[in-house]
């Protein structure tokens, strides 16, 4: 097992699910049943991340749910890179999802009916939402059968050697692309690394927008 948080290790991760012989599915479709594994990416900071990581799922037959903001202070799906990342995740084989900031659902043709609220507080966290699939409501999510690396911290764990022996029999897997794609031993110094690439990709925009940076 491990707590390194970069794309080797992601790699290993997926590899670990496969040994195990897990199915990689979506949701909103049939109920999860034994050796189903629905991976999700709740897309918090960087389409960038979320692009490196849906290619190297690609590569290995893996595909995923991934969870894009209307409401994100970091990236704007309206742009040319944002619409760029839409065509880009569908075209690796991946589910687009909602992922909501309450009150507010977006829901439009650019996402799957499926849902995810952002930063949720417990009193609305699994409520139904009209006719989409909230991932965090029954029978999508139960504690004993959901992981999580929320602030780069495996609550029970990494989860490899569980995985490696299809334990638990299905499995909700939330992964943070920004995590595992921007290097740091802490969440700070991985934040810090994401900003640093992104003050790159600001510079870049600023030249292609005209302005003299000189």
């Amino acid at each position: 097992m491990s707590d390194r948080f970069d794309m080797r290790e992601y790699e290993l991760l997926l590899e670990a699910a496969l040994e195990g012989g897990y199915a990689f599915r979506q949701f909103g479709g049939e109920e999860p049943a034994p050796g189903d594994l629905f991976l999700r990416h709740d897309v918090d900071l960087s389409l960038d991340a979320a692009l490196a990581m849906a290619r190297l799922e690609a590569e290995m037959d893996v595909r995923a749910t991934y969870f894009l903001m209307t409401r994100s202070v970091f990236y704007n799906l309206a742009s040319p890179e944002g619409e760029r990342a839409l065509a880009e995740l569908r075209g690796f084989g991946h589910a687009v999802a909602h992922h909501a900031v309450h009150p507010h659902v977006d829901l439009d043709d650019r996402f799957d009916p499926v849902l995810a609220w952002h930063n949720p507080d417990p009193e609305y966290m699994r409520e139904p939402v009209g006719a989409a699939v909230n991932v965090m409501d029954a029978p999508w999510f139960d504690p004993e059968h959901y992981c999580s690396d929320s602030n780069q911290h495996w609550r029970s764990g990494p989860p490899h050697d569980g995985l490696r022996r299809r334990e638990p029999d299905w499995l909700q897997l939330l992964i943070h692309p920004e995590i595992w794609v921007y290097p740091g031993a802490t969440m700070r110094e991985t934040m810090l690394a994401f900003l640093d690439a992104d003050r790159e990709a600001r510079l870049t925009q600023l030249a292609n927008d005209r302005i003299d940076l000189t």
